[in-house]
């Protein structure tokens, strides 16, 4: 070893030096996306009012995107695909104010989120993407499970324009639920057969994948957690924490559908977690029985009476159909609003 590698402290150099760096680098690379979105906005700009003076009419019909493509990919290299000034014209045209766009999200969140023609839908990503800090791989996967729509879905008109204006508000359990919840990622439709321990083992295995389907503020805690009962022992599935909430959620996996007793099993642990769990500053815990199907009168029966927040919802294992969700969300919009009308009558 050289006496300058064995010097006391060169260890700590380096270190330091490293991490100055990857700071650095960091601040650097922020930057240039932040350049580079601003840059892009500006360019839908320029196409847009272009178009409305009326000369894309006059010198170049339809085909304004093309030649731009062509000739800036001459003059300036890669970058300008008709794809992308497609999506740069458009990115001007959903955020008309430069002072709205977030130095957080980079062209690729962008990219993507526009890929959607649903101003509601643009807006609830742009909010949530950057109130979560997904990657763009995590906003791929938000979006193919049709997030916003199977939220929207529970609301009413006003409840689904303010969740595109603000993102989900996490301040009670109902917050967070979803019906259903989409575990397209655990690989079970591919198995010949499988069973409520398959599907454990696969969410455990997947964990941040569920903690991302799950929603915002949750950490694990334990599978199988232990309950000892009057000489019985009970086990529940999964058990989290929220930290937004300051509360434990409690889920139970049916692989078929969800009976009377599995929601009087899941009262039995919320109370045990009551009384034996929580501690000073915890909420009071919510359970999830989870299944693949609910009869909504057994279910509506069953809950009668209990006091707990205890929800009972439905997973699948394959993506939604985007398309007819959007619709159904759209129909809501249209009862509400024609409901209005009729009152104001």
């Amino acid at each position: 070893m050289d006496k300058v590698t064995a010097y006391s402290g060169y260890s700590e150099l380096v270190e330091s030096i490293g991490a100055l760096l990857s700071s650095a680098r960091a601040r650097i690379a922020s930057s240039v996306n932040t350049v580079l979105v601003q840059t892009y906005w500006n360019i839908g700009k320029y196409i847009v009012e272009y178009e409305q003076k009326g000369s894309e009419r006059a010198e170049y019909g339809s085909n304004l995107l093309e030649r731009l493509s062509a000739d800036l990919t001459n003059r300036y290299g890669k970058g300008f695909s008709r794809s992308n000034i497609l999506y740069m014209r458009k990115f001007y045209i959903y955020f008309p104010n430069s002072e709205t766009l977030s130095h957080v999200l980079s062209w690729s969140h962008y990219f993507e989120i526009l890929k959607s023609d649903d101003p509601l839908e643009i807006s609830f990503y742009t909010k949530e993407c950057e109130a979560q800090k997904w990657s763009v791989r995590e906003l791929k996967r938000q979006k193919s499970t049709a997030l916003f729509q199977r939220f929207a879905m529970s609301k009413d008109k006003e409840g689904i324009l303010q969740l595109a204006n603000q993102g989900v508000e996490v301040q009670k359990p109902e917050d967070i639920i979803r019906d259903p919840f989409v575990l397209e990622f655990t690989g079970l439709p591919e198995l010949p057969t499988w069973n409520e321990k398959t599907l454990e083992d696969a969410l455990a295995s997947n964990l941040s994948m569920f903690m991302l389907e799950l929603g915002k503020g949750f950490a694990f805690v334990a599978r199988q957690y232990h309950i000892p009962l009057g000489g019985r022992h009970f086990h529940v599935d999964l058990v989290f924490y929220n930290v937004i909430l300051k509360t434990y959620c409690l889920i139970d996996l049916k692989k078929d559908g969800v009976q009377h007793e599995d929601i009087g099993q899941m009262n039995l642990y919320l109370n045990y977690f009551k009384h034996e769990v929580c501690t000073e500053g915890d909420n009071e815990p919510f359970g999830i029985v989870l299944g693949a199907e609910k009869d909504k009168l057994t279910v509506q029966y069953a809950l009668e009476g209990i006091t707990n927040q205890l929800f009972v919802s439905r997973y699948q294992l394959y993506l939604p159909d985007r398309e007819a969700l959007s619709r159904e969300v759209y129909r809501i919009i249209e009862a509400h609003a024609e409901s209005e009308n009729t009152e104001q009558k």
